[in-house]
């Protein structure tokens, strides 16, 4: 396996946590880590973020040219330096794909869109957030110029941000479900005073009627107290105001 290229003194890498906080997506914030990445390597044309997913592998955001067409192929062949990187958690430097004769078909498919050299570097490896940071060079040995220590720190600090991703993006989740809760708390509440009225029972009862009537027939409580309501009184109650907090900041607070 070729060694990785030389660590080059440079520029103290952005702190990738702060990047995460001070974007609006989780997609600007990869995007942010690309672009980040590719100004350490000066002669790749393309840097890519492979993640693992479900169903797969998948290029989740891009700089450059070179790399979306590059990912694909390795994930069409399920073969390739990016796949490697993910699968064992070790980098991956390819100086040339002239002669090289891992990975099948993809040298080959390389050289054919003007690429002479990679590096990958594992990202949160040996998770089940796993990916690679994939940068690609049109020169041979054309990461030999890169500040491969500034490379190793933005992906060794991914490994945390993504992981802080993941659970902020529960949170967003949560927080809008409780949002949606609250929104329809009224319709809700309008629905349980007419199971009380037509089985004279209690609201705790009233509300397991619900309940059970949403679950058995697969229906979201909100939409089944709504029908209730149109049904019951010939008009379908006040939409509440939507609420739209911004999932980012929320999370932060």
């Amino acid at each position: 396996m070729n060694s990785p290229p030389e660590d080059l003194p440079g520029r103290r890498p952005p702190h990738v946590v702060d990047l995460l906080l001070n974007t609006e997506s989780v997609e600007d914030f990869l995007h942010g880590l690309a672009a980040a990445a590719l100004a350490y390597a000066p002669d790749a044309d393309g840097c890519g973020i492979t993640l693992e997913t479900d169903s797969g592998y998948v290029t989740v955001t891009s700089v450059g040219g070179s790399a979306p067409a590059l990912d694909e192929e390795q994930y069409g062949l399920n073969d390739g330096p990016c796949l490697q990187a993910v699968r064992t958690g070790e980098e991956v430097h390819v100086k040339d794909l002239l002669g090289e004769e891992r990975w099948g078909a993809y040298p080959a498919h390389a050289l054919a869109a003007g690429t002479r050299s990679s590096l990958s570097l594992p990202v949160s490896a040996h998770t089940d957030i796993a990916g690679a940071l994939n940068l690609y060079s049109p020169q041979p040995d054309g990461l030999a110029s890169s500040d491969v220590a500034g490379l190793r720190a933005l992906a060794e600090q991914a490994t945390g941000a993504l992981a802080l991703a993941r659970e902020m993006i529960k949170t967003r989740e949560f927080a809008a479900d409780l949002q949606n809760a609250m929104r329809y708390r009224g319709v809700i509440d309008q629905a349980v005073g007419i199971i009380m009225a037509q089985q004279r029972c209690t609201g705790e009862q009233a509300f397991a009627v619900l309940r059970r009537a949403s679950q058995n027939r697969n229906v979201k409580l909100r939409d089944l107290c709504t029908d209730l309501i149109t049904r019951v009184t010939g008009q379908p109650p006040h939409d509440p105001p939507e609420l739209k907090p911004s999932p980012w900041r929320d999370a932060r607070r």
